[in-house]
Formats: structure tokens, C-alpha cells, sequence
């Protein structure tokens, strides 16, 4: 079923391919990519590649969230993504998405030219609900078990889908209550977010249970921990050709959006799956 998500005054079209979200790490601690894009010159560098490459989205953030990552300060999380946003909304035709779970800064990154919010705590901040209905943007709601700093500290579920599912279906209740639309709203289960090797797999499978809430479904697994184990362990950049197998897995189990590091390397896959999960209308989508 074809549907819009629509982020400010961009509507992007779910359900004839897969969508990108490409990850801009302004950050000098993130996992694969950090500080290679801190400077404003260089993330608009950084951010043109990725759309170049495929890009629908360009994911912007300003604080790390891998495992065990520090926290870092409003003001110093606003001082990296502003310049970096602002630059990317004035001189490239992309929508801009925020990785932010503080509503001050999403309020500052939106009023500078972002479209998304992408919360990794659903909402957790009491005021950002408010700074996305005002501003009508696009939000995503992630599971995460935990915080960054714990959530890898032995996570347990009985049941990793339906404690998923039970999670995002309340704070989608919780989004809408708020008065946000139903329109500008969609769920990432948080692969690798409070979860076991097995649990990311056992998600994976079971994307359709998410999807059968009723909101296009987000995942988030580019170069992660948990498809290390699949190439021998190594660091991020030996995880490249388990991303893309992990990536068509995903869409043919219903995952609506990608967020990935490499587009343009993930699109021959995505080409696959899409013609796999959509026929020929994904060739037509993506002329």
C-alpha cells in the first residue's frame, strides 16, 4: 500500500521502493565515521556524496548513541548540527532529518531547515513533542532499551517482538495524542539498541509484526556490532557486504526505510529487493 509521510512542507512516498536515510555523523566518537565530517565544509561534502549516491534523507547527529557513548551537553550537541544543517538545507535539494533525543535541539535544528526528528528515545524529552507538533515535522520513534551508556548491560526480553511492537504502539498513542499526525510518524524497532545478537535477528524476521501497526517501519543496521560476527569480528569497515544482505533481508521482511552509511554501495541490493517486495513499480519510482 502506497502512503506519504510527510515531514514539514516534503511528503516522501512510502510503499513503492525502499527510501535511504543516509547517516551524517557530525560527531568525533561515532562508531564508523566520526570526526570525519565535523567541520561544515566537509559535512556538505559529506552530505552531497551521500545524496549523489541515493540518499532520500540525510541524517544528521550531533551526539553518538553507540554503546557505552558519553553524553554530551544541548548547547554542545546544537553547536555541531546548526552550522552543518543550515548549510545543507541552503544549498541541496534533500530532506534533512535530526538525530536527537533533546527537544532544545531539535527545536534549533528545525527552525534552521531540518524536516525529521529521528528520537531515539521516543519522545522521552517532555517538551519534544511539543517542538514536532509545532513545527509539523516528520518523527521517527526507536526502541531502545535502556540508555547508550547501559543498554548493552545483559538485555533481556521473554519476547523481543512483542516487547518491540508494545513499546512503539504506545508511544505512536502517545505521539498522536499530543496532536502530532498520523501522517508524520514512523517506527524503528532499534536494532542493537538494548538488544542480543539474537534479539536483532529474531527482529529482523519478524518486521511485519511491526509493520502490521499500522506505520511505515524504519531500521537502522548499517556496519552494527551484531553482523561483525558473520565476517569474523574486525571493526566496521569489514561489515560492508553483511549491511547490504542484512539491507535486502529487511525490505523483504517490511522494513519502508534504510538508514545506512554507504547509499550509493547499498542501491544495486536495494534494487533487488525492491523488485523482489514491489515489481516493476520500484523501477518506475526511482527514475
Amino acid at each position: 500500500m502506497v502512503a506519504s509521510f510527510r515531514c514539514k512542507e516534503r511528503t516522501l512516498v512510502i510503499g513503492r521502493r525502499t527510501l535511504v536515510m543516509g547517516i551524517l555523523n557530525v560527531t568525533p566518537d561515532s562508531f564508523h565515521d566520526g570526526g570525519r565530517a565535523r567541520d561544515p565544509d566537509a559535512a556538505l561534502e559529506r552530505a552531497a556524496a551521500l545524496v549523489a549516491g541515493g540518499a532520500d534523507v540525510v541524517d544528521v547527529g550531533g551526539e553518538s548513541t553507540r554503546p557505552g557513548a558519553a553524553e554530551v551537553s544541548g548547547a554542545e550537541e546544537i553547536e555541531r548540527v546548526v552550522p552543518v544543517i543550515e548549510r545543507i538545507a541552503s544549498s541541496l535539494d534533500v530532506v534533512v532529518s535530526v538525530d536527537t533525543s533533546k527537544a532544545a535541539v531539535a527545536e534549533r535544528a528545525l527552525a534552521a531547515g531540518a524536516h525529521i526528528v529521528n528520537d531515539v528515545t521516543a519522545l522521552g524529552d517532555p517538551d519534544m513533542a511539543d517542538v514536532v507538533r509545532r513545527s509539523g515535522a516528520g518523527l521517527a520513534l526507536m526502541h531502545m532499551r535502556g540508555t547508550p551508556r547501559n543498554m548493552q548491560h545483559d538485555p533481556r526480553y521473554d519476547d523481543v517482538v512483542e516487547e518491540v511492537r508494545a513499546f512503539l504502539g504506545a508511544r505512536v498513542a502517545f505521539a498522536r495524542a499530543a496532536g502530532i499526525a498520523a501522517d508524520r510518524v514512523v517506527v524503528d524497532p532499534g536494532i542493537g539498541f538494548g538488544k542480543s545478537f539474537t534479539h536483532n535477528w529474531e527482529l529482523l524476521r519478524h518486521l511485519g509484526r511491526l509493520r502490521d501497526l499500522g506505520w511505515p517501519v524504519l531500521v537502522g543496521l548499517s556496519r552494527k556490532t551484531f553482523l561483525g560476527e558473520l565476517v569474523g569480528g574486525g571493526g566496521p569497515e569489514r561489515r560492508g557486504p553483511p549491511t547490504f544482505a542484512a539491507a535486502v533481508a529487511a525490505v523483504l521482511a517490511g522494513a519502508d526505510l534504510l538508514r545506512l552509511h554507504d547509499p550509493a554501495e547499498a542501491r544495486p541490493f536495494l534494487a533487488v529487493a525492491d523488485r523482489m517486495r514491489y515489481g516493476e513499480a520500484s523501477e518506475e519510482s526511482a527514475r
